[in-house]
């Protein structure tokens, strides 16, 4: 498997797409209920996609059921992290040290032995999106700090299930689909357990935004899942991770917020490290 320029394109739309929907769900007035309708939307229209391309085989279950499980920690911890600290903070630490887990456990458990110059890539990126993320602030807030790098390691896990899931499965649309209708629930079932019909009210409101933010959601990791088949899923994890990148420079364009030399030093990083990528 090798990291080709059509895959390295679909990759970085989707990691836009990714940074999309986190810098939607960071600017909600609740970042619990928005998750949860965000996730529910998501499920909400994956049922047609599962009518159209059908279930996936008996051998994905297990990869999807342990995903769907992983995910409730995911929800829980990116609420957290997103409730104690900035986004500009938690967002690149939580997806700068993820690529380094994953890429250190694909040996493994996805048997893939990455190349001196990929590593070079991996390591590029991480150090680009943690030195975007990374301030003299920084660990002043230590509840943001601790959910972020939890959810460093549980973005890991779950990545190397789907992963190894979507490859065992086949076609990557029917384990895409599938995960996202089974996915939603679960988190949504606990905030309204906790919250009752305060998330009804919410959803009546929020639901425009929300159903942008599960279509990039679903878009986004759907196109990652498709990249693994194709791609060792080491290098898609890292080259996922530009979307931190994204943010900044959105932020830069769309907020008018300052382009500093640390930005522009982790911004070459991420470029060195995606060119590292493919060409490793």
């Amino acid at each position: 498997m090798t990291l080709s320029w059509p895959v390295v394109a679909a990759v970085l739309f989707g990691a836009l797409l990714h940074a999309g929907w986190n810098a939607l769900v960071k600017s909600s007035s609740d970042k619990d209920l928005d998750m949860a309708v965000i996730h529910l939307i998501g499920s909400i229209l994956a049922i047609p996609l599962v009518a159209l391309v059908g279930w996936p085989p008996l051998q994905a279950w297990p990869f999807i059921a342990a995903s769907v499980v992983v995910h409730i920690g995911y929800y829980l911890a990116l609420t957290g992290a997103y409730r104690h600290g900035e986004l500009g903070l938690t967002y690149p630490l939580m997806r700068g040290v993820a690529p380094l887990l994953v890429a250190l456990s694909a040996t493994l458990t996805l048997g893939e032995t990455l190349s001196p110059l990929a590593w070079t890539g991996v390591i590029g990126v991480s150090a680009g999106v943690l030195v975007l993320g990374l301030h003299a602030r920084a660990f002043a807030v230590p509840k943001a700090i601790g959910f972020a790098l939890a959810n460093a390691v549980i973005i890991a896990v779950y990545t190397v299930i789907d992963g190894l899931g979507v490859r065992a499965s086949g076609n990557t649309l029917q384990y895409v689909a599938t995960l996202f209708l089974l996915d939603g629930w679960p988190f949504a079932l606990l905030v309204f357990a906790t919250r009752g019909s305060a998330l009804g009210r919410y959803a009546r409101r929020r639901w425009p935004l929300a159903t942008l933010g599960a279509c990039a959601s679903l878009g986004s990791y759907g196109i990652a899942l498709w990249a693994m088949t194709r791609a060792p899923v080491a290098t898609v994890a890292a080259l996922r991770e530009t979307s931190v990148l994204f943010a900044v420079l959105l932020g830069t364009w769309i907020l008018h917020e300052t382009f500093t030399a640390r930005r522009a030093i982790g911004a070459g990083a991420i470029v060195c490290g995606v060119m590292a990528l493919r060409l490793g």
